[in-house]
């Protein structure tokens, strides 16, 4: 709704109630801070809009251009790569620049995507229009990207004692971009057929309010950037171990996204490494910094990975309208437990790192729980403990290593951004799918070697180091899933609810096949759940060293 601000007495577009802005007066350090913080929430949302919006659309893309399921996911792969270069080169200039060219960079990144994805046409024919498509993504995800770049490091200077707080606060606007993208997909373009292009171009709405609301403001410099420190003193704490983990991930991206040679995307990554190092003068670089970053890694994997199968897996073990349902309900569970970080931290008095721990217990009980669902209500009290634990995830990872290292001003942050965007869009997702091949394949290939036989792809593929396998192939796969929700709705309309009597629709080799794709959807959730068992023990060792050294506390940069 339109309400006076309660800071700046205009009229704004808010998407959140005023009764929190009083506190933000009294924790922040300027006396805009409120406008700052929705300004950088509503510029959060406007990319979890576009970023929801896109994820429906997809089949209107392959409908109307006639795309491959394989041109599709470049195209969505776009979408992680741009973001990764978008907050990674934003954070290393950001504290040079200042936060508002970079918000006048994103606005214009934003309107500039949209006129290059409207401009693809069905009579251009289809590498035209995949090009546009493309690089509409590609810009869009920098534009994204450059937000984060500022929002991050704006809201963590903002808010020096109430980090974690704060930052969750400022990322309860991803998953609300999400809710509202799922929601614009579903009633404006499932219900009432408007053209993709229509959907799409709603998220220019909270483009144009966030570039509004940050118009003529005035926003502080990060410590460290006041303070005057260097790009290099700034980069000493990342170092060659933190860069060692950028570059990994920098690998895979050559190797995987652009195609080049495996020994030509390490050489290349070795020399960014090199780079990092003439710029630090060869320091090693803080260990914690990266304990922080390895973790992050896993985070990205786990929580970005599983977002990107969730709706499948849930989506094929009951039917696709409830998987999407529950990802929109659980979406909505970690738009308001974002809010609450700070009862966590001060009532409970729970540490960050505490919080870190707790999330990771709850997010393997979760996963193990998902992965043996029966009925919607089963998977709903599952998702609803794995989204508990999954909320507090990336924000408080933000707000730890902007606490313990502020002299890396706005770089750390982003490059732990960025680091887990990457591990998401070239660890979490590509890995669980193989995992998923892999395990389906294997079950039946041991129970039905026949069906196996007709049903698996020609060319085996692996990822990473592990082995090659022949997968399901994926058309056969869904002619089986498209017979089985013809049957599921047949019985529907009689008002038949029966699970096992649409199975018995199918034939011996499709029943074969679809148990199968189940018994790989529940196993790769188990799978998955090993990453947050890691994340745990990684956060117990840093409980224990920040108990070992007096207890967590955030770290001032001293006078010079």
């Amino acid at each position: 709704m339109v309400v006076p601000c309660c800071t700046c007495q205009t009229m704004v577009i808010r998407f959140l109630p005023c009764w929190d802005n009083m506190n933000i007066k009294q924790d922040g350090i300027a006396p805009n801070a409120a406008r700052l913080l929705w300004a950088g929430f509503v510029a959060i949302l406007a990319t979890g809009v576009g970023f929801g919006v896109r994820g429906g659309i997809l089949a209107s893309w392959g409908a109307e251009f006639g795309f491959t399921g394989a041109e599709l996911g470049a195209i969505t792969g776009a979408g992680l790569t741009g973001f990764c270069f978008g907050i990674i080169i934003g954070g290393l200039i950001v504290d040079k620049l200042s936060y508002g060219p970079l918000v006048v960079a994103a606005f214009v990144l934003h309107a500039l995507s949209a006129l290059v994805t409207f401009a693809a046409a069905p009579e251009q024919g289809k590498e035209v229009a995949y090009g546009f498509l493309y690089w509409g993504t590609f810009i869009f995800a920098i534009a994204n990207g450059t937000l984060e770049a500022v929002a991050n490091p704006l809201v963590a200077t903002l808010f020096p004692n109430k980090r974690t707080h704060y930052l969750n606060i400022l990322h309860a606007s991803w998953p609300a971009g999400l809710v509202l993208g799922g929601a614009i997909g579903w009633m404006l373009g499932d219900q009432y057929g408007w053209h993709w292009k229509w959907q799409l171009g709603l998220f220019l709405i909270p483009t144009l309010v966030y570039g509004l609301m940050f118009l003529g403001q005035q926003m502080p410099r990060s410590e460290a950037s006041q303070k005057g420190l260097k790009l290099g003193r700034m980069f000493r704490d990342v170092g060659l171990l933190g860069a060692l983990v950028v570059c990994f991930l920098l690998a895979l991206f050559f190797q995987g996204a652009l195609g080049i040679p495996q020994t030509w995307a390490y050489l290349l990554a070795g020399a960014s490494l090199i780079a990092v190092g003439v710029l630090t003068e060869f320091s090693i670089g803080a260990f914690l910094l990266f304990v922080l970053f390895v973790a992050h890694m896993l985070v990205g994997a786990v929580e970005l990975g599983t977002d990107g199968w969730i709706q499948n897996i849930t989506g094929n073990i009951l039917t696709p309208s409830e998987g999407k349902i529950l990802f929109v309900l659980t979406s909505l569970v970690m738009f308001g437990l974002r809010f609450t970080a700070d009862f966590i931290e001060r009532r409970i008095g729970l540490s960050p790192v505490g919080i870190l721990f707790v999330c990771s217990l709850l997010a393997v009980a979760g996963l193990m729980l998902t992965s043996r669902i029966e009925t919607f209500n089963g998977a709903m009290f599952a998702l609803l403990i794995y989204a508990l634990g999954k909320t507090f995830f990336w924000p408080t990872m933000l707000a730890v290593t902007s606490d313990r290292f502020p002299q890396t001003g706005a770089i750390a942050i982003s490059i732990m951004g960025g680091i887990g965007m990457m591990s998401g869009g070239m660890i979490g997702g590509p890995g669980l799918g193989y995992a998923k091949d892999r395990i389906a394949s294997t079950h039946l290939e041991r129970t039905d070697p026949a069906t196996y036989a007709k049903y698996k792809v020609p060319e085996p593929s692996g990822w990473l180091f592990f082995r090659h396998v022949a997968a399901i192939d994926g058309h056969k796969l869904g002619k089986v899933q498209t017979r089985l929700a013809v049957a599921r709705k047949e019985l529907a309309e009689r008002g038949v609810y029966e699970p096992q009597l649409a199975l018995e629709r199918l034939t011996t080799e499709e029943r074969q096949v679809h148990a199968a794709s189940i018994k790989g959807d529940r196993d790769t959730l188990a799978v998955d759940a090993a990453i947050p068992v890691v994340l745990s023990a990684i956060y117990l060792g840093l409980i224990l060293y920040f108990r070992s050294i007096g207890g967590y506390k955030a770290v001032n940069i001293p006078q010079p």
